[in-house]
């Protein structure tokens, strides 16, 4: 039940059912010459939509921005500060906990260390304010890391290769505008730099070369079943 898309009247109904909802979360931040600005936000709603039809529970609305770091001088990628994103979610679960919901699922497809933190943080906070709670922070490239290295033929693959191109073209082929290059960034770590550009340039984390619609299907798949089986264990 997209929340975006019922009446009242269906919500106060939903609730008879499911006190569980999820939140996906996505950013407008580069991915490469390639894949479109809203990457992270297409691919989590539409494994949503396939959750949808196979299991009554409450989603909502995308937050369309995240924070970006590695990605922030890129043309394009528009962030928000951790700080932001750590009162809205808070915002949004109080408010949406007061209409009767209890189980909150943050489904990220945006893998970005800070952004994900924020949202852990948030959870940390939020159950010990709110009784009989449950929050769960969820990105599905660190979810289904071993099947993800079985599916991709690129080593280390990430940002905008061959797994986000593969997804992108099982979702929104005409989106994918050819390929950009293989590359990999080049950060002098452990050091925090300022002119991100000069260490990564394309912004390609991966060989978008190897992508297939086949390869993002199965993701697809797997993304699905694994988000039945924890909300399977939410609820339980």
């Amino acid at each position: 039940m997209f929340i975006d898309e019922i009446t009242m009247t269906e919500f106060t109904e939903g609730l008879k059912h499911t006190r569980t909802i999820i939140i996906p979360y996505g950013t407008v931040e580069e991915h490469g010459s390639h894949l479109p600005l809203g990457t992270d936000t297409i691919i989590p709603v539409e494994i949503l939509k396939a959750v949808a039809k196979r299991r009554k529970v409450f989603i909502a609305p995308p937050i369309h921005y995240g924070v970006c770091t590695s990605t922030r001088e890129h043309p394009g990628t528009i962030t928000i500060t951790a700080e932001t994103l750590r009162r809205l979610t808070m915002d949004i679960i109080r408010d949406a906990y007061k209409k009767g919901l209890r189980n909150f699922i943050l489904l990220s497809g945006h893998g970005g260390g800070l952004h994900l933190n924020a949202l852990k943080e948030v959870g940390e906070i939020l159950i010990e304010e709110l009784e009989e709670i449950k929050i769960a922070v969820i990105c599905p490239y660190s979810m289904l890391w071993d099947e993800l290295c079985e599916i991709a033929e690129t080593e280390n693959d990430s940002h905008a290769g061959e797994i986000e191109t593969s997804l992108i073209l099982a979702i929104r082929p005409e989106l994918v505008k050819g390929r950009a290059p293989k590359e990999y960034p080049s950060f002098p770590k452990p050091f925090i730099v300022k002119e991100k550009l000069k260490y990564w340039s394309g912004g390609v984390w991966g060989d978008p070369s190897k992508a297939s619609k086949d390869k993002g299907l199965r993701v697809i798949n797997l993304a699905v079943e694994k988000l039945l089986q924890i909300l399977e264990e939410v609820e339980k």
